[in-house]
């Protein structure tokens, strides 16, 4: 089974947490059979665990032009981009269970331009990924090749901060030698019986 983080910075023990962080991550077992192991990697900061969670669920779970497939697309194009394997693998299993598609997540983190996805999420990801690896370039140009596919520019701020906020996630992952848990390889490519 796989450690949620680094010796340097061990997750706290379940009892030792506060107690709004611990029905969290006990509502999460519950539903999911398994706390992701970045609850218990981030919950060693429990004020910055906070945070970190109120901004994800703001961006990943709100009403919007995006679908919820598509916020795990940018995650999954972005972190591969960023070498990040706890975000690959774990919202990988997330995109093949919103998308309904067992492949497509690993068509995504692996080259997106030739997944089987649609010109609109393409363009989508071409813009998350500028913003991922080369903001200080973004232009006017940038916004112009989204305005055929139909976004806004709520969509666009949302494919922005989605990318930004994941580029941290990516980091904080990678710094602190997060591993995805075991149940996320498998998630979304069987049936379910």
């Amino acid at each position: 089974m796989s450690q949620p983080s680094s010796k340097r910075f061990p997750a706290p023990a379940l009892n030792a947490l506060p107690e709004d962080i611990r029905t969290r991550l006990v509502a999460v077992q519950e539903k999911s059979g398994f706390v992701p192991n970045v609850f218990l990697s981030l919950a060693y900061r429990p004020d910055e665990f906070r945070a970190f969670f109120a901004y994800h669920d703001t961006l990943m779970e709100k009403d919007s032009g995006l679908s919820k497939a598509e916020r795990e697309m940018i995650v999954v194009a972005t972190s591969a981009a960023n070498q990040c394997q706890y975000c690959v693998i774990a919202h990988g299993a997330i995109l093949r269970i919103r998308a309904k598609n067992p492949l497509i997540a690993d068509q995504v983190a692996v080259n997106y331009r030739k997944a089987d996805i649609t010109p609109r999420q393409k363009a989508m990801l071409d813009f998350a990924m500028k913003v991922s690896a080369d903001a200080q370039r973004i232009s006017e140009e940038d916004f112009a090749a989204l305005a055929p596919h139909g976004f806004s520019d709520d969509d666009i701020w949302d494919i922005a901060a989605i990318s930004a906020f994941f580029a941290l996630s990516n980091r904080m992952a990678n710094f602190t030698g997060m591993r995805p848990n075991d149940e996320f390889y498998l998630m979304g490519r069987l049936p379910k019986q």
